[in-house]
């Protein structure tokens, strides 16, 4: 990836007009992207009757095969990000993750399919550490929280959309003859919405292709021949590691609430109050897209709003608000005898915990050197998505097939694990508001001694 040529990078944070039109095309990609992901929640119940298998394999094609991949991959392409061109580096990754979704839709077996779900997990983690790191040199940092909130509504709206047209390509699909393709012959309804959604993204990658590269603010020409060496990163973590582990455990947790949450609340529709897949994802869908999306911007602003009110931990708080907010919301949703009712408290849960989305990546921008923002964006996403993709959906299904032993018993699932995992959420948050202050400080100190952002 580091030998692609691509447009020689040039300075551009003073064009506000091309800065946002940057964002809105990686907010497109980022909703491509969790279309490609998300798509698989809707899928559960076919998937699970036509391939024999468990909530608990099911989750594993969700978290471990998809995340485990989009979390180590994340590291060393994070650690390209800091020297190489990052528009390269995402147009790859839209173009290989789009392509395994649609292999996806011709696998033959739970295994195959695995490998195709581990494809899509190296392809995404492309993403969003270069993403971060673009916006962050096109915007100066009193809006980075902002845009980067609304660079993060492309979860939510991506999520939505997955739900809906999702929804809408199941009933289709199922109200089809068998599907049909020359040279595979005959594959199952839910394979042909791999195939919908993940080809459509191919196109996308050469569009991404045609962005300007920024040029990295505070960073020399020589800077980028070579990376921020080991020693001085490993120095640097090692000084702040409180902030960090406060930091990234508080949205490791309430990541780890939203997913696993987000991936069964359809089933959870269908199991208890006997609805389609079609309904559950257009009802889930609007909600998630709505509410998600209005969060996501609403936690970027509530960030700055605090920061530029003189909290120097106005970002840090957001760790706090957010799963504080989100808790009785959570527990009284799967509880509802009506689903309507249900999707009331819905609403809410969805808005209080999204807010950590946008906010927490601007609050880790906030204290990292631009030479350094790549990889540490990328052990962000390391620590969030080994709890979040990896662990979350399957908490859940553990718990419904090993605790109840009882699919039925899906909705007390949801009660249980996102309560105590939010509750650890707090805690991480409450424990991370003076090591932030001290983290601005250093980082404030460490500039002014490089001359160096």
């Amino acid at each position: 990836m580091s030998q692609i040529a691509a447009p020689r990078s040039e300075t551009t944070r003073g064009n506000a007009a091309y800065a946002w039109y940057v964002v809105g095309l990686l907010v497109l990609a980022y909703t491509f992207s969790f279309i490609d992901r998300q798509i698989l929640t809707l899928l559960v119940e076919p998937m699970k009757e036509d391939l024999k298998i468990s909530d608990t394999k099911m989750s594993l094609l969700y978290g471990i095969a998809f995340g485990i991949f989009y979390t180590f991959m994340g590291l060393p392409i994070g650690r390209l990000v800091d020297t190489k061109n990052r528009v390269a580096i995402i147009s790859v990754g839209v173009f290989l993750w789009s392509l395994m979704t649609a292999l996806c839709g011709i696998a033959r077996n739970y295994w195959q399919l695995f490998a195709y779900r581990m494809g899509v997990g190296v392809g995404e983690a492309a993403l969003t550490p270069a993403a971060y790191s673009i916006i962050s040199d096109y915007f100066k940092p009193e809006r980075l929280g902002f845009a980067l909130g609304i660079y993060s509504v492309g979860i939510y709206v991506g999520a939505g959309l997955a739900l809906i047209i999702g929804g809408i390509a199941v009933e289709i699909a199922t109200s089809m003859a068998p599907p049909v393709l020359p040279f595979f012959g005959e594959i199952y309804d839910w394979q042909l919405v791999f195939l919908m959604v993940g080809l459509p993204g191919i196109p996308l990658a050469l569009w991404v292709w045609t962005l300007r590269e920024p040029k990295r603010s505070g960073v020399s020409e020589a800077d980028l021949e070579n990376a921020v060496p080991w020693s001085e990163l490993y120095a640097y973590m090692k000084a702040n590691r409180r902030t960090l582990i406060c930091h990234h455990m508080s949205y490791a947790m309430v990541a780890t609430m939203a997913y696993g949450a987000g991936a069964w609340i359809p089933s959870f529709y269908i199991r208890t109050y006997g609805w389609t897949a079609g309904e559950a994802g257009v009802i889930y869908g609007i909600v998630v897209l709505i509410c998600g999306s209005l969060g996501v911007a609403s936690g970027g602003w509530i960030g700055d709003w605090l920061t530029a009110k003189g909290y120097r931990d106005g970002k840090m708080r957001v760790h706090l608000i957010c799963p504080l907010a989100s808790i009785p919301f959570a527990i009284a949703a799967p509880l509802m005898p009506d689903p309507w009712l249900a999707t009331l408290f819905l609403i809410p849960s969805t808005l209080t915990a999204t807010l950590l989305t946008g906010n927490a990546a601007a609050g880790l921008q906030d204290i990292m050197p631009n030479r350094m923002r790549g990889i540490a964006s990328a052990v962000l996403l390391f620590v969030v998505n080994i709890f979040g993709l990896g662990l979350g959906s399957t908490l859940i299904a553990l718990c419904t097939d090993y605790v109840f032993g009882d699919a039925a018993m899906l909705r007390y699932s949801l009660v249980i694990v996102p309560t105590i995992i939010l509750t650890l959420a707090c805690f991480f948050a409450v424990a991370g508001f003076k090591p932030y202050r001290e983290s601005r400080d250093y980082y404030e100190k460490w500039i002014s001694l490089r001359g160096a952002s």
